[in-house]
């Protein structure tokens, strides 16, 4: 199996029927579609017409939210609520930050758990055997 980091309009030729399409985390293909193609050359060195596939970059990776806030503020004060700390995996990054103020939902309280009394069970003695 042979790999490489293909560049635009750049042949790479190998001898292996399967190539591994290297990406540089630091500069990785863009998200949207990206055009590969193939032609084969047989023993007596003729070429084939070109096969064309076409492989979709995605995102889907979802971005993780960060809220920092004070932990407690005073009646009728402006507080601030900061997102900074959010972000999404690279190359991607964070382009709007949507703020809601939610309710607070009540749980109910937490009730002790019984202890475990396991039922006895008479379990009958016979005399031994002699």
């Amino acid at each position: 199996m042979a790999e490489a980091e293909l560049k635009l309009n750049v042949p790479v030729e190998t001898t292996d029927s399967v190539l591994v399409v290297k990406v540089d985390p630091a500069a990785p293909l863009s998200n949207g579609v990206h055009r590969f193609q193939l032609v084969v050359v047989d023993d007596s060195g003729n070429e084939s017409d070109p096969a064309i596939v076409e492989v979709i970059v995605r995102d889907t990776q979802r971005p993780t939210a960060v809220i920092d806030a004070p932990p407690n503020t005073e009646t009728g004060q402006s507080f601030k609520l900061s997102g900074e700390r959010s972000s999404d995996v690279a190359p991607g990054k964070v382009v709007k930050y949507i703020w809601t103020m939610v309710p607070i939902i009540e749980r109910p309280p937490i009730r002790p758990v019984p202890p475990f009394n396991p039922p006895t069970i008479p379990v009958p003695i016979r005399p031994p055997i002699q």
